[in-house]
């Protein structure tokens, strides 16, 4: 693997990274991502931007070129048959809601979406209209114009500078550079990377990186490390697992962006693999660490394997405002935590379920109730649980605020079942992945459990899926296809 700054392709030469060919990343389609080209632009004033601006020099203070054609100079040069590069725009500046570039661009990928942009025949659509004044402005056929498409990538990076401080902070202790403290009024590592740009060090590999910080000073002391296990069901963008894990599940190529491909898979496919993954990740350490970057219900699948009865301690690394680490012993209980703020919802109806709408990160009861009146005729009852404070990023205080409210959520759905075993519970979740895989390790106290999905991206419907339910009815799931693609 190598990394590089301020060199190769005009207009993206701020940042390129090349990756280890035996662990990159995919692209949108699922094939190797070997090389990347980033260019950042960061502009004081927020604005929006569209496909228009991509063909006008002035959108980079260019008097000749366009970001476009520069682009299409760069795919002709680094990826001539369109695979294995991406040119990545990233800026705080957004993609304008009304423009049509941004139906066309991948929401968790940050990638064109070929089969959007190439979804018309004619030049009369949205689509349409951007692919004619692109190719117009590039003096190229449509076939030329989808090899350039298939390398653009663009990633909106709107957090404050404060914000990437404290991200890069947890970054740096995790791989054992120096870290750099609230309290500190420096950021050290701005200058250092201008100091190297004026001595011409501008790519580094492994070796050559380490010998650098090395010499620096930058080395934290070397401390025992946790054995950290990925799973992904979509691909963080500036955070990859394969970085710093020491395995990774990877189920991206089981999802077109955030949407699974066949509702099937998540028990004939998904399931399988999670359990293979995690029981012997767990066969060989009393103690893991688990790094989740994976939709609700993966989350909570996972729980219900390495449950409490596995006689295994979990760590997981938590997405707050950076990246945390929580475990159910991580704290010592505080009664200022926020509790749970349960209402119960009779429906009026014959059904016996009982569905449960948890809304610790952002309130969901307007979501659930309106699914369940119309969608799930099963279900006799909603029982809507929130944190007595209200949702929010940080209503969950730590991996010892969220087991405890894993535990208290499951006897409280324990206690609203009036006959267990006669009827089942309906899981919506918005909540930290910790707190939900905590959940999962209760599954057996909870019963005939049914996990959903939400269209968050709103490319949809704007509501649920049914995804899996637990425990498996078809046990030959657990056996059958684990090793299937």
């Amino acid at each position: 693997m190598k990394v590089g700054f301020e060199t190769g392709p005009k207009s993206f030469d701020d940042i390129w990274v090349e990756y280890d060919p035996a662990r990159s990343p995919p692209d949108q389609t699922g094939r190797p991502l070997l090389r990347e080209h980033i260019q950042c632009k960061w502009h004081v004033t927020p604005d929006n931007y569209g496909y228009a601006h991509l063909i006008d020099p002035e959108f980079i203070n260019a008097n000749a070129k366009s970001l476009l054609q520069r682009a299409h100079a760069a795919q002709l040069s680094y990826a001539p048959d369109g695979t294995g590069c991406r040119f990545k725009l990233l800026t705080n500046w957004r993609i304008d809601r009304a423009d049509p570039l941004r139906e066309l661009i991948g929401n968790r990928s940050n990638a064109m979406r070929l089969e959007r942009l190439f979804g018309t025949l004619t030049d009369n659509s949205k689509a349409g209209q951007v692919r004619k004044a692109w190719r117009d402005h590039l003096g190229v056929d449509e076939a030329e114009l989808r090899l350039l498409a298939g390398t653009l990538a663009f990633g909106e990076a709107t957090d404050s500078l404060d914000d990437w401080r404290d991200h890069l902070d947890a970054l740096f202790g995790l791989v054992g550079l120096r870290r750099v403290l609230a309290n500190e009024s420096t950021f050290f590592y701005d200058n250092l990377v201008f100091e190297w740009m004026a001595q011409q060090r501008l790519e580094f590999d492994r070796k050559t990186f380490r010998a650098a910080c090395a010499r620096e000073g930058l080395l934290s002391p070397a401390t025992p490390k946790s054995v950290v296990f990925g799973v992904k069901s979509f691909e963080h963008p500036v955070d990859r697992l394969q970085d710093r894990c020491a395995e990774v599940l990877d189920l991206v190529p089981v999802f077109d962006e955030r949407y699974i491909r066949s509702q099937d898979d998540w028990t004939d496919k998904l399931y399988p693999k999670l359990r293979t993954f995690l029981l012997e990740a767990a066969s060989g350490h009393q103690r893991i660490r688990l790094a989740l970057d994976t939709h609700v219900t993966l989350a909570f699948a996972a729980g219900s394997i390495l449950n409490i009865k596995s006689g295994r301690a979990i760590e997981l690394e938590q997405r707050t405002t950076a990246r945390t680490i929580w475990a159910a012993d991580d704290a010592t209980p505080d009664p200022t935590w926020p509790t749970w703020s349960l209402t119960q919802v009779d429906l009026g109806g014959a059904g016996r379920d009982l569905a449960v709408a948890v809304g610790l990160t952002h309130d969901v009861t307007r979501e659930v109730e309106a699914f369940v009146r119309s969608q799930l005729p099963s279900a006799g009852r909603i029982l809507l649980a929130q944190p007595s404070r209200g949702a929010g990023g940080r209503s969950v205080a730590c991996g010892r605020h969220a087991f405890e409210l894993a535990e208290g959520l499951t006897y409280n759905v324990r206690s609203a079942v009036s006959e267990p075993g006669m009827s089942d519970v309906h899981l919506f979740i918005g909540a930290p992945n910790a707190f939900t895989f905590f959940l999962g390790r209760r599954q057996a106290a909870l019963g005939s459990v049914h996990l959903y999905e939400y269209d968050f991206d709103g490319q949809r419907d704007r509501s649920y899926r049914r995804s899996i339910s637990l425990p498996l009815r078809n046990t030959a799931a657990l056996t059958g296809s684990a090793d299937q693609s």
